[in-house]
């Protein structure tokens, strides 16, 4: 069953329920309110009545006007609890009947009963100071039922006039509010078969608009990792294929007797760094795949920022002083971190080598807080980086002027950003690269 057809028989069944319990309460008030009414008007006449037959005027008199009131009457005398005088068409064994089963004492009087027939009742005593005599007052409840059956067929024709205009309104409110939802479905499908360039905006509101946003962000991000993914896969089979060929060249060669002597001892050194410079890549691109999908690769501890820049200063000492690179740091705010010590420390070296190597006379460390986060700045007097790399420098296979893998920054970058941080690069105040972690 479709959403929209759900929520207007929701709706519905809601509404009508609602309206029939409100109907039964009026049904049931209104019964009550026209019996006081009625006993109230009763009252008034008997009290007119009483002026008559207290002047010994015979209730019989008025018989024709009772008729026409469909209005019963009868005096009871509470001292010789008896029937003293009645004008009605009634059967004065069903008065008597009455008198017997009925408490007349009571001022707020029940329905009275006649076979199928109730009858609403007033008492009044007669000069109560005078007389222990009550005029009592009958007329058939049929005119109130009357009354209140034609109410409650206008009343039910109100509600279904009601219920179709609601149905109607909910119907159009619901469409409003799936058709958004349809659309979305459409964009999904889009998606799924991968034709970002196909999806289209849909108009919505509140949560539905987030929803669609959300979508449009997902499928922004899907789009740019699936591009991502193609140019890594496109990258790392020309990163790979390079030493392979070399290897393979050497290999053939001094299989064949074309290298020999100092050359097929050349053409093995040449081997064995390529193979070494493969192992590297394909160590540094399993590491990324476990960084990417192995959630147990990373393990934290806690540590202090000036533990981790003085380990990284310690490794990366010696590079430093073979490349005559002085190297500098300082921790104006040391503070804990919860990250994994090892890949942390990783993320640092290859970034501070980097800026070793591209440095011409000094790096620098800086650990300082801004807004209760840990800002890790490295600095170099280096030639800086272009403006065309830098938005690019993070991805995989990129390299830039003495890059080795194009893989070291990369891994620096998911290895921040799984330590819940963000790492960014800038021009340098001393005219090379700064790099800046947060954490």
């Amino acid at each position: 069953m479709r959403l929209q057809t759900q929520l207007t028989l929701a709706f519905t069944t809601l509404l009508v329920i609602t309206m029939a319990i409100v109907a039964v309460t009026i049904h049931s008030l209104l019964l009550n309110v026209l019996i006081q009414n009625e006993q109230d008007q009763l009252q008034e006449k008997g009290e007119i009545l009483t002026q008559f037959l207290f002047s010994e005027v015979s209730p019989r008199n008025f018989a024709n006007w009772l008729s026409d009131e469909e209005l019963h009457l009868f005096v009871y005398d509470r001292s010789m609890d008896q029937v003293m005088l009645y004008s009605t068409s009634l059967d004065i064994g069903v008065i008597e009947q009455w008198v017997a089963h009925y408490d007349l004492t009571r001022g707020d009087q029940p329905l009275w009963i006649d076979g199928d027939t109730n009858y609403v009742v007033s008492i009044l005593p007669m000069y109560p100071d005078l007389l222990e005599r009550d005029l009592v007052l009958i007329t058939p409840l049929d005119d109130i039922q009357e009354i209140q059956q034609t109410f409650f067929n206008r009343l039910m024709i109100v509600f279904l006039v009601g219920i179709l205009i609601i149905i109607l309104l909910t119907h159009y409110l619901t469409h409003r509010l799936v058709t958004p939802l349809t659309q979305l479905r459409y964009q999904l499908k889009k998606i799924e078969k991968r034709h970002f360039d196909d999806i289209e905006r849909i108009k919505a509101t509140g949560e539905i608009k987030e929803v669609e946003e959300s979508v449009i962000d997902m499928a922004t991000e899907l789009q740019r990792y699936m591009k991502s993914q193609q140019q890594f896969f496109q990258n790392a089979s020309h990163e790979l294929k390079t030493p392979l060929m070399t290897i393979q060249g050497y290999a053939e060669g001094i299989k064949d007797g074309v290298f020999q002597g100092k050359e097929s001892e050349r053409g093995l050194e040449v081997m064995v760094a390529e193979i070494a410079r493969l192992k590297k890549i394909i160590n540094e691109m399993i590491l990324l795949a476990k960084l990417d999908s192995d959630e147990n690769v990373y393990q934290e501890t806690t540590l202090y920022t000036s533990e981790l820049v003085q380990a990284t200063v310690d490794r990366a000492l010696p590079l430093a002083t073979d490349q005559q690179i002085a190297l500098y740091h300082k921790v104006i705010d040391d503070m804990t971190i919860h990250v994994d010590e090892e890949k942390m420390l990783q993320a640092m070296m290859n970034i501070v080598t980097n800026a070793i190597r591209h440095a011409k006379s000094q790096v620098y460390i800086e650990v300082t807080q801004q807004s209760g986060r840990i800002s890790i700045i490295i600095d170099d007097d280096g030639t800086g980086i272009e403006d065309a790399l830098m938005p690019h420098l993070f991805e995989r296979f990129i390299k830039g002027k003495g890059g080795e893998t194009g893989l070291g920054l990369a891994i620096s970058r998911a290895i921040v950003q799984r330590s819940n941080g963000t790492i960014t690069v800038e021009h340098s105040p001393m005219g090379g690269a700064r790099f800046i972690i947060m954490l």
